[in-house]
């Protein structure tokens, strides 16, 4: 692998903003800037709705973050968090074809970031809040659904949420289960465990254990925060314990946690055919290897460099593009199921493996079929068959 100090050294950074009319002559200038530009701003005055026609507002999103909760790096700030968010801004713009912006803040304050972002909003058409730390991201996102009228989404808890499920919906295939019928156990209730969570329990998996530190957030508990308590209680969840007590007859696993937390003999404790998706990056909750000597039947992690790689690359660019496509102005639950579902259907049938439950993240093809199928949801058409979708726009 090439130097990636050197790289970005070398290109300045990883995103620029590039002219899409000709600026060489006097008329150029007259049309793109004074006198002729008057022209535009006076039928937006008149008109407000008509930015989405004459401005850059239709598509682009702002990446925004206070840099609290980098993955893989933790608290690191707004400065350090900077390449990261450029990164995003390229797949936005590689995936999707979005117009994407980089908004590192020098606050940590929930209260202070909503009100920032409610400030800047009319620039944009959409908010992707990035790498905030929970329970900060939860007031963030709350505030703002009471300020922004553009849709918005904290992608580490939503598009980690929507990936997670998409793969979930695969592999409960390739394993003959039911996605009805399984126990899953999610470890870590931050802010990607509490979506994740929620987002399973919306789709109906059968039976839900969530733990933290402390163990399974059970409602017996006493010293869990809302958001915690809110799962423990949508999931019935009254039995207390640490994993090993989550894990016995568990069909999945879930990490979104820290490096080492699974053990390999404890994966014997599950139910047959155990799936494991192990997600903290870069060091996962159990090394692949490890986890099928221990008798895992399917292994998912967020790197690259094994099978399986269970990315939120393969929902946030799609998932914005059907959003801005459809003028939407929120992110319904309703168009998160389906940005699941259409992720999932990414993966023919006949290409379904033990090693192949999600599509490739770099897939183009991806990006266009979630864009079309969370567009019509929110445009609250009739829903078409995920099929059929993926045969128009794949």
């Amino acid at each position: 692998m090439q130097d990636p100090l050197e790289i970005h050294k070398n290109a300045k950074g990883k995103v620029a903003i590039v002219s899409k009319v000709p600026l060489q002559t006097r008329e150029h200038l007259s049309i793109a800037y004074t006198p002729g530009v008057a022209k535009v701003s006076e039928e937006i005055a008149k008109y407000p709705s008509k930015v989405y026609d004459y401005t850059i507002k239709q598509n682009s999103v702002a990446v925004v973050t206070d840099g609290t909760a980098v993955l893989g790096l933790g608290d690191i700030g707004p400065l350090a968090a900077l390449p990261v968010m450029e990164g995003k801004c390229i797949l936005f713009k590689e995936l999707a074809g979005i117009d994407a912006w980089p908004i590192c803040l020098r606050t940590t304050d929930p209260e202070e970031i909503a009100d920032i972002i409610h400030k800047i909003a009319p620039s944009f058409g959409g908010i992707n809040l990035e790498d905030i730390r929970a329970p900060s991201c939860f007031e963030v996102e709350e505030r703002l659904d009471k300020m922004l009228d553009i849709p918005f989404m904290h992608d580490d808890q939503h598009g980690t949420a929507i990936t997670v499920l998409a793969a979930l919906e695969n592999a409960a295939k390739v394993a003959g289960k039911k996605l009805s019928e399984v126990k899953v156990v999610v470890n870590g209730a931050g802010a990607a465990g509490i979506a994740v969570a929620n987002m399973l329990l919306d789709a109906g998996v059968g039976e839900l254990a969530l733990l933290d530190s402390a163990g399974i957030t059970c409602n017996p508990r006493g010293d869990m925060n809302k958001y915690k308590r809110y799962v423990a209680e949508r999931a019935h969840m009254d039995e207390c314990g640490d994993l090993t007590v989550a894990l016995k007859g568990a069909d999945a696993f879930i990490g979104v946690s820290k490096p080492g937390v699974l053990r390999k003999e404890w994966i014997s404790c599950m139910a047959d055919r155990p799936i494991i998706f192990a997600l903290a990056n870069p060091t996962p909750e159990i090394m692949p290897h490890e986890a099928k000597a221990g008798g895992a039947y399917i292994v998912g992690t967020g790197r690259s460099d094994f099978p399986n790689q269970i990315n939120n690359a393969l929902g946030f660019p799609g998932i914005f593009r059907g959003l801005l496509d459809s003028g939407a102005k929120r992110f319904t639950k309703e168009a998160k199921i389906a940005a699941a579902d259409a992720i999932a259907a990414a993966v023919p049938e006949i290409e379904l493996s033990q090693e192949k439950i999600v599509p490739y993240v770099l897939d183009k093809s991806v990006s266009r079929a979630v864009a079309a199928a969370v567009a019509r949801v929110s445009k609250g058409e009739k829903k078409e068959s995920i099929k059929a979708a993926l045969e128009k726009y794949v």
